[in-house]
């Protein structure tokens, strides 16, 4: 039984490119696009910054060192913020339907800087759900098992009612791992057709 519906951010409600944050580093880099692409990681401290154990300014620090940039950490933050792409319809239609049936909420790892822009630039994402998790917030990030029960002790949801959807093969099987069911998404049809699928809880 689904009691609750659980919706990853990025990638899956809003639409988002990596290449765009290395097309505008290049601009503030000594090294080219294909170089950025093969020395960005998403290391240790990249996920650190997600759980709020540093700041923006020391991750851009740190990514200033690491990709030989020479921008401010606004340029920094503009490059940083250029991932987002635009929010997509068919999903968020899909989910003020199910809305109507079901709690909807979102869980995102992200950061305070990714975060401002979300809420200026698609604020009708935010009103779509009873409440958004953020990884920064909460202090752990998917796919570990502590960001799941955390989830799952907040809104007083058994983890095995909780429907999970993430486009990230390792949030998914992090997901599993907690007791979650889920939907691995790969396109907005997976989304549209596993909502579609599910029975109404008042019937």
């Amino acid at each position: 039984m689904v009691e609750a519906l659980l919706f990853d951010l990025g990638g899956v409600v809003i639409d988002i490119d990596f290449d765009r944050v290395l097309r505008h580093w290049e601009g503030i880099s000594s090294l080219s696009f294909t170089e950025l692409t093969s020395t960005f990681h998403f290391d240790e401290a990249y996920q650190r910054h997600e759980r709020g154990e540093i700041d923006g300014a020391t991750y851009f620090a740190h990514l200033r060192n690491t990709l030989q940039l020479e921008g401010s950490d606004e340029e920094i933050a503009a490059g940083w913020n250029a991932i987002f792409v635009a929010d997509i319809p068919a999903v968020l239609e899909a989910i003020v339907q199910a809305r109507a049936h079901f709690s909807c909420y979102a869980f995102t790892n992200t950061n305070p800087t990714h975060l401002i822009a979300w809420k200026a630039g698609y604020p009708a994402v935010f009103h779509s759900f009873d409440k958004v998790f953020i990884s920064s917030d909460l202090g752990v990030r998917k796919p570990e098992r502590k960001a799941f029960d955390a989830i799952a002790a907040d809104i007083g949801v058994a983890h095995e009612n909780i429907l999970f959807f993430d486009d990230t093969r390792e949030n998914i099987v992090g997901a599993e791992a907690a007791g979650l069911q889920t939907v691995y998404v790969q396109s907005p049809e997976d989304v549209r057709k596993a909502l579609a699928g599910l029975p109404n809880p008042q019937e």
